[in-house]
């Protein structure tokens, strides 16, 4: 439908103008509660619900009975609110995203009433929610327009401070809205969507949504919350929708839904947030706390914390798409080894199979002839071996008749053949159906196998889309569509652990609860400074939205014009790497070549780079422990240590790498750009040089071989400052504290690596 600028055709998704019959769409609006009860702790509150009629201007229909709905109020704790609209029993559904122990947190409410509201206190007296009553306080002039019909006026208040206001009368006139308080939306008989509206404030800013490659602050935006391919990292498809916002005003929204839903971050209207779910009913949480990471800290007690990645896992990762054969893998070791570039990680992407691109889980058995002793004999030197595959079934694969005769994919409803290597896992046969348990347990025994032959990791790639003309085992597809990814890789997560002791897997897709499975790498970004500067974006948003560990490709994953053969430049390989070294976890990958000795003039610089990274790594595995008990990712926006300062709402080329690295990547070949140091004083990880904060640095430069980073002033940090080939060699016990004030140097002379190094 093209965009009209009204919010019913825009927003909702239906034309209100046409005739009206049982085919046809129609909206019903919510009113004034007219009665409550009080049960199981919780609050039910009745609404009336009148259809309206037809057209662009609303007006209730006299001729259809209003209907009765209710909307059930349910506090965790004192910082959670759950607002619950049960539509056909909406309510009664079971869901993977929550933890099983949230019912226990729950804290009874009660309901006061007084003469023109209802207040809902907690039981510890502390005040919940209004509903309001009292008519709006007006002099009669005229009776050119009729008078608004009655709207569900209501505030929340997750945390008994902060007020969530449901907007009432988003409006030009009466009958010309631009928001629904709470609505629904029916096709027939069925309901089809609901949505909801809180006011949103002039100046106020949203982040998170998952992994928006956007600017830090979304307001003004009207985000699609549909898992799939991101095709890149500079549009508005994204691998990673998370149905939850944090709002400057310091409140957090999670819309519990699988479903295909919107958010307007003050678009549709600059006065409200509204969102739909393409569903019969609507059910969130409201989440209260006074900094960012105390909302984020909640927002996981909800859908899970992560788990804490292995030490090896902060090493470096080398890949390209593919590596072909084994002898020429043990090569590429070999020769990382001699020329003293320390690596942890060998990954095998498409190219291991029988045919490019035909996931069997099985080696290629004449360029792979003995793949436990290829893996073994990595292993010793200190390689572990991850492995590319994917969820969908081709018609050619080996395990295809079987799949099809038992049901481990969903039943699709036309042939497809392999897509090849064009990247559209659509075109495969089918996709393995994870809501049947048999399925599951079929694709782990896939898994085990190689993992009990040593292989470290598996790379749960795609899983954003599904065959949505498919029949699954337990769910419709368009409800398994987004929350397909979190059933994957949980399947892969939980057989490595089982096998190997280690709670890791590299993966692509994303919803709310997949923060649980770390880790997540950003997709397919180009290699070009865009890439690069889109890549970060999406991950600041992504560490807003519950993701404790991220990682991307360096250098970005394809060319640019030509997607397979185009060369790197130099800088921005540098420039990338520097990024990488400061990110949670590194690896490199694409289409191209992306060993370092491939780039001579930069060689030396690289490997600097990659023994800094490994003295970096006691300081990263203690913040990591630090984000699998907290709200704060490891990769983290400004805004998150900076909540009061309106500029860092806005910043999203610059970080914070834990607590005290502030970290601003040149994404540019000229070596400078704008930096904004908050308040206090800093120093530079690379000179030494103490700067004071709460200013902007114009056009800073830094030359190639160094990079815009400052640690806290006093801070000690713990490093390893011993080289080694792998994590291997460390010894945790030798880890150094380093006191970072007017005495320190620079890193490099504490490292002993020249710049001629």
């Amino acid at each position: 439908m093209k965009q009209t600028n009204y919010l019913l055709f825009d927003f909702l998704d239906f034309d209100p103008t046409v005739s009206p019959d049982k085919t046809k769409r129609r909206l019903w609006k919510a009113g004034r509660p007219i009665g409550f009860e009080e049960k199981n702790g919780g609050v039910i509150i009745h609404l009336p619900f009148q259809c309206q009629l037809p057209g662009n201007d609303l007006a209730p229909d006299p001729e259809v009975e209003s209907a009765v709905q209710t909307l059930e109020i349910k506090a965790y704790g004192e910082k959670i609110l759950r607002l619950t609209l049960d539509l056909e029993g909406f309510s009664e559904k079971e869901s993977a995203m929550l933890q099983e122990d949230i019912e226990k947190q729950s804290l009874p409410l009660i309901v006061e009433q007084h003469r023109n509201h209802w207040l809902v206190n907690d039981a510890n007296g502390n005040i919940r929610a209004r509903f309001d009553f009292k008519p709006a306080s007006k002099d009669h002039w005229s009776d050119l327009l009729p008078p608004p019909e009655e709207s569900l006026e209501a505030v929340f208040y997750p945390d008994s401070k902060k007020a969530v206001r449901i907007h009432a009368y988003d409006q030009f006139f009466p009958a010309r809205n631009d928001a629904m308080a709470l609505a629904y939306i029916v096709e027939g008989e069925e309901i089809i969507s609901s949505t909801l509206s809180f006011h949103a404030k002039p100046d106020e800013k949203f982040v998170g949504t998952g992994e928006r490659f956007a600017k830090m602050d979304l307001s003004g935006k009207t985000v699609q919350l549909k898992n799939q391919d991101g095709q890149g990292v500079n549009n508005r498809r994204t691998y990673k929708n998370v149905p939850f916002y944090l709002s400057s005003e310091m409140y957090g929204t999670f819309l519990h839904t699988t479903a295909f839903s919107k958010l307007s971050l003050a678009d549709h209207s600059t006065r409200s947030v509204q969102l739909l779910a393409e569903e019969p009913g609507m059910d969130l949480f409201l989440i209260g706390g006074d900094t960012p990471e105390e909302i984020l800290y909640h927002y996981r007690g909800l859908t899970g914390f992560p788990s804490l990645p292995p030490l090896w896992s902060f090493g470096i990762w080398m890949s390209r798409m593919t590596y072909f054969s084994a002898v020429e893998v043990e090569e590429i070791c070999e020769r990382l080894r001699k020329e003293d570039y320390p690596c942890d990680v060998i990954h095998l992407d498409t190219g291991w199979f029988r045919t490019d691109w035909l996931c069997e889980w099985k080696f290629n058995a004449e360029r792979f002839p003995d793949p436990v002793e290829f893996v073994k004999k990595l292993r010793k030197k200190g390689f572990r071996v991850s492995l590319w595959q994917m969820p969908y079934i081709a018609a050619e694969a080996e395990q295809h008749d079987l799949a099809k005769e038992n049901k481990y994919i969903g039943r699709v409803q036309t042939t497809r053949e392999q897509g090849g290597s064009n990247f559209s896992a659509l075109d495969y046969a089918g996709t393995i159906d994870f809501t049947n348990p048999e399925a599951t347990a079929w694709y782990k025994s896939l898994l085990r196998e190689l993992l009990e032959m040593g292989v470290a990791c598996i790379k749960t790639d795609f899983g954003e889309e599904i065959h949505l003309d498919a029949e699954y085992h337990s769910m419709e597809p368009r409800y398994l569509n987004n929350i397909y990814g979190f059933l994957y890789q949980k399947a892969a997560f939980e057989v490595t652990k089982e096998v190997t002791g280690d709670g890791i897997i590299w993966a692509r897709a994303g919803w709310a609860g997949c923060q649980r499975f770390p880790l997540h790498w950003g997709g397919d970004a180009a290699a070009t400074w865009d890439g690069m500067a889109g890549t970060l974006k999406g991950g600041l948003h992504l560490g807003l939205s519950g993701f404790g560990f991220w990682s991307h490709d360096v250098p970005g994953f394809h060319g640019v014009p030509d997607f397979m053969n185009t060369v790197i430049p130099d800088d921005l390989y540098m420039r990338w790497t520097q990024f990488g070294v400061f990110t949670s976890h590194i690896r490199y990958h694409g289409t191209s070549k992306r060993e370092p000795y491939h780039y001579p003039n930069i060689a030396a610089l690289v490997r600097r780079w990659w023994k800094l990274r490994y003295a970096l790594i006691p300081y990263l595995l203690e913040q990591s422990k630090k984000t699998v008990t907290t709200g704060y990712p490891v990769l983290r926006a400004l805004l998150m240590h900076h909540p009061d300062d309106k500029i860092c709402w806005h910043i999203d080329d610059q970080y914070y790498l834990g607590d005290d690295f502030l970290v601003a990547p040149v994404m540019n070949a000229e070596n400078r750009r704008d930096i904004y140091l908050p308040k206090g004083e800093w120093v530079h990880f690379f000179s030494g040089e103490t700067y004071n904060g709460g200013k902007w640095l114009k056009q800073h430069h830094e030359a190639l071989g160094d990079m815009p980073v400052w640690i806290k002033q006093g801070a000690e940090l713990p490093l390893y400052l011993d080289g080694v080939s792998c994590t291997d060699d460390m010894d945790m016990s030798q880890t150094r504290k380093v006191m970072f004030d007017h005495a320190f140097d620079g890193i490099w002379k504490l490292l002993n690596l020249e710049a001629n190094e």
